[in-house]
């Protein structure tokens, strides 16, 4: 580019450019540009286009510079303009802080200029750090997040650590795939004759007599993933100990591992014996439907004849549900079997009606019983089909012989339809009181087994007199 002749980039002078392209210019090079005097006096501030984050500062125009700075950036303020006025080096960049109101501050590197005829005036050309300052935090909230991390993962690594040092149960662990041992405790160790280091990386069916590799695994992911599959029992090659191995399966990290628990058969619980044979056999073909359920009456497990009273078609159906959505009356009928159960240890005879995946509904009879003497506290149902003996039994509601020898010595002197509404009073008040007493005074469920609302069973309540004598309303 040449005037006059003249080459102006070549020999380091600049064009003489208008005033107005000289804004655009200096506003478009820097992110924010500040045209103060050398007493701190802002001229001019300037925004870039394209930089939208400062917003509008022309009110910043006619202010000294000092009030618009944290108190830790005037002092670097200063000795920069000291050194400017003293003619000292200017290329150096310095960090100055923005503050403007409560809350709202930015930092910005600026690069000072002198301008004017007589270099009076200061040109300020500055950069926004707000993104490499937002970048530094994310790194350090990102460092601190993998410290934490660090240090909950160290925590539960001694946690680990201690619990296989001090627990009696022999186990360990190995890939589902490779069949080699992850990690082992020092009684599996002590139980299998080798030492931590050398057995794990191992294949575990190297330490047993008489399996093959393949035989091996596949008998382990059985026993690992079907809850009806025996323990395997082996023998170790080392100490030749019988033992029994209770796998069980999981995921951890994506991979695919086998938690094997080593019971010495000499203390090991006898399963096999002539008793639990039996009680498998009754629970696999018993005529009577079991199930077992926790606490809350989710079920855990149930047989064939329970599948076939509910028309389901396999257990998973039903596995993980709750009880009460094979009951017509639902958790009503739940609760009062499960309070009576974990109350008193069992309940006898419960009558009330079942209904199968398709809405089918046969009347039973249910017993439960409550095991608390175990690690998993679990209910007992026994579930009987009550609907043939529906058709033998005689019509009608067996009441007391106090209120039949009350109804019966109406006879003669009352109406048969006084006869009547008394025996309806009878057996209603009969009625209302068993209910009472199965939900354990609790009325709305009461009221919900009766198939009554609750103002109508507070009613009821009142006319027989019932109403005082129970306790208060749950």
């Amino acid at each position: 580019m040449t005037s006059r002749g003249t080459k102006y980039w070549s020999s380091g002078a600049i064009p003489l450019i208008a005033p107005e392209m000289l804004g655009e210019i200096i506003a478009t090079a820097a992110d924010l540009s500040l045209v103060i005097t050398r007493e701190g006096k802002i001229l001019s501030a300037l925004v870039n286009r394209t930089h939208r984050a400062f917003g509008q500062l022309d009110h910043w125009e006619g202010q000294n510079i000092r009030d618009i700075l944290t108190e830790d950036s005037r002092p670097k303020l200063e000795a920069r303009l000291e050194l400017l006025a003293g003619g000292g080096d200017s290329d150096r960049l310095v960090e100055l802080n923005h503050a403007e109101g409560e809350g709202w501050d930015f930092p910005v590197r600026y690069s000072f200029h002198r301008i004017g005829p007589d270099e009076s005036v200061l040109l300020m050309l500055g950069r926004d750090l707000r993104p490499i300052a937002e970048m530094q935090m994310q790194l350090i909230e990102a460092q601190m997040a993998l410290e934490r991390d660090y240090e909950t993962q160290r925590e539960y690594d001694t946690r680990y650590r201690v619990l296989t040092e001090a627990t009696r149960d022999a186990f360990l662990f190995v890939g589902a795939k490779s069949g080699r041992v992850v990690d082992a405790n020092p009684v599996a160790c002590e139980l299998l004759g080798l030492g931590r280091n050398d057995l794990i990386g191992s294949s575990l069916v190297q330490e047993f007599e008489g399996r093959r590799r393949a035989e091996f695994m596949e008998a382990l992911t059985r026993a690992a993933t079907d809850d009806e599959a025996r323990p395997l029992d082996l023998e170790t090659r080392r100490t030749g100990q019988a033992v029994r191995l209770t796998a069980i399966a999981f995921r951890a990290a994506g991979e695919r591992l086998v938690l094997c628990r080593l019971d010495p058969v000499a203390t090991a619980v006898q399963t096999d014996d002539e008793m639990t044979g039996g009680l498998k056999a009754m629970y696999h073909h018993g005529v009577d439907a079991i199930v077992f359920t926790d606490r809350d009456g989710v079920i855990l497990s149930a047989n064939e004849s329970f599948l076939g009273l509910t028309d389901s078609s396999q257990l998973s159906t039903v596995k993980g549900r709750s009880l009460g959505d094979f009951l017509v009356r639902g958790s009503v009928d739940l609760r009062v079997l499960v309070e009576n159960a974990t109350r008193t240890g069992q309940m006898r005879m419960f009558a009330t009606k079942l209904s199968g995946e398709y809405g089918a509904q046969v009347s039973v009879e249910i017993s439960a019983t409550y095991l608390a003497d175990q690690a998993s506290p679990a209910i007992v149902f026994i579930i009987r089909d009550a609907s043939r003996m529906e058709v033998v039994r005689k019509p009608g509601v067996a009441v007391s012989d106090d209120a039949m020898r009350s109804v019966m010595e109406l006879v003669g002197s009352a109406t048969l339809k006084d006869i009547v509404a008394e025996t309806t009073d009878v057996v209603e008040k009969m009625c209302i009181e068993t209910a009472v007493e199965l939900t354990r005074n609790n009325r709305v469920a009461a009221a919900e087994m009766l198939g009554l609302s609750r103002q109508s069973l507070y009613v009821k309540l009142r006319k027989y007199g019932l109403l005082a004598r129970d306790g208060a309303d749950h």
